[in-house]
């Protein structure tokens, strides 16, 4: 039986549109002893592709750890699938702020040592040992005391775009930095302070409220279901805000806004900006923060660098990519001695702009083409730079932007100019025909070709 994707990102993105149905971005955690993880994956794997259900899921012996998106009308027949294993009766689902129905395009289910990285031996404390939950008003309550200490446990490019008033912001690529960093920091103040400490949807605070009790804190308390299920409820029980700016979110849409405040710049030109965008040099592919026209003048790109390859010809791109030291680079969190705007550590909630309603949402760029899968590669020519595709889905006519897809051709927007179908020109090519056109580059029989929407057009 299929346990894997074979589904592009785009396809899917196609297919969602296609459908036309909304799609609920959610995540849930549980901590619980799983004996075989593997078996465990595979049977959600199955369940959740059935419900055309997709996201990002890590399991573990210790548990399960779930970002996803799920068709609206399967929402309850998703819980259904979670209510057949005991430790998952009534989870808590936090529901996203704002929805896109692209939040994630693929179902990945990932079997890890643990579902947070957070470096700690479980052997040598309670992990059942937890802080005191708090929902949001007894969160605000107790951040007025000046006796509390409150923590943010995320990452420096999360806490960058919004925090809350008065935290503490580690200096962090990951949750398992900030723990000894912390500690130290928090040592003379263990009998007599409010330990008070939040996290994007809880998880991370459920294994570190535990850890600090054990290190000697008395008074340790945590945000039940993080910033997610926070802002939830102070927008239906008409509660004041005490988090300024947008809860960062790890999938397309890079993040949700909870105030309108805009406390982060764009790290190129540092007008106020909190809009993170990745890289469009995928041999870099930095996390960053960049405003709507340092993307219109570096092409979505973090550096001078980075613009000069991504107009380099693909193979040379694909060879810029090849190498451990390489990769190694890939994906890194908004750390670069280009980015002249960073801001990190000791965090302040001055408002420095406010967000619009007109305000766009960052999704990858190349989703936001609009686009219909209308054929594919059928014919390979080595050393000639002529496409042949067999048409099967809509029509192709002579000035129709394409754009031609493959893992080794990557992604190449064309003009047609001249078409020939079944061995002859013509001006319009239709679903049967097989057709061939010249390109500056080759083609693989992987490739596919998809026809590009213009706004006006419909697919």
């Amino acid at each position: 039986m299929q346990l894997y994707n074979t589904l592009s990102a785009e396809e899917r993105a196609q297919l969602i549109d296609e459908a036309g149905k909304e799609r609920l971005t959610l995540s849930f955690y549980a901590y619980a002893k799983i004996e075989d993880p593997k078996k465990f994956r595979d049977e959600l794997f199955i369940a959740w592709n059935a419900l055309d259900a997709l996201g990002r899921i890590y399991v573990a012996h210790e548990g399960i750890n779930a970002q996803m998106s799920v068709p609206a009308d399967q929402f309850e027949a998703f819980r259904d699938t979670l209510e057949v294993y005991d430790f998952m009766k009534g989870i808590r689902l936090n529901v996203a702020v704002e929805q896109d129905d692209h939040s994630f395009l693929k179902l990945t289910i990932k079997v890890r040592h643990k579902i947070v990285a957070d470096g700690l031996n479980d052997e040598t404390f309670d992990v059942t040992n937890k802080g005191i939950h708090l929902k949001a008003q007894e969160f605000n309550n107790l951040l007025e005391d000046p006796n509390t200490i409150v923590v943010d446990f995320r990452n420096h490019y999360e806490s960058e775009v919004g925090h809350f008033e008065g935290a503490i912001t580690p200096d962090v690529e990951n949750f398992r930095e900030s723990l000894p960093i912390i500690n130290e920091q928090l040592q003379d103040f263990k009998e007599d302070k409010n330990l008070l400490m939040y996290c994007t949807g809880g998880i991370r605070c459920e294994k570190a409220s535990a850890y600090f009790k054990h290190q000697g804190f008395k008074n340790v308390f945590q945000l039940e279901g993080g910033i997610i299920e926070y802002t939830r409820q102070i927008k239906e029980e008409n509660i004041e805000s005490k988090f300024i700016g947008k809860n960062f979110v790890f999938d397309h849409r890079l993040g949700e806004r909870i105030t309108d405040d805009i406390i982060a710049q764009c790290h190129q030109c540092g007008k106020p900006c909190d809009n993170h965008t990745n890289c469009a040099n995928d041999a870099c592919h930095l996390l960053f923060i960049q405003c709507d026209e340092c993307k219109a003048a570096m092409e979505n790109t973090c550096s001078t660098e980075c613009l000069e390859i991504i107009h380099l010809p693909r193979t040379e791109q694909v060879a810029l990519r090849k190498g451990l030291q390489v990769g190694n680079k890939v994906f890194r969190k908004g750390k670069s001695e280009a980015l002249k705007f960073k801001n990190s550590g000791d965090l302040s909630t001055q408002t420095l702009a406010k967000a619009t309603t007109a305000e766009t949402k960052d999704i990858r760029q190349k989703i936001k083409i609009k686009k219909v899968l209308i054929g594919k590669g059928e014919h390979y020519y080595s050393k000639s730079k002529i496409a042949q595709f067999l048409i099967e889905n809509k029509e192709l006519s002579i000035g129709d932007k394409v754009l031609i897809s493959g893992p080794t051709t990557g992604e190449q927007e064309v003009t047609i100019t001249e078409i020939f179908a079944n061995g002859g020109p013509c001006e319009t090519a239709k679903v049967g025909d097989q057709i061939t056109f010249e390109l500056p580059f080759k083609v693989r029989l992987s490739d596919k070709l998809y026809k590009i929407i213009e706004p006006s057009e419909k697919a």
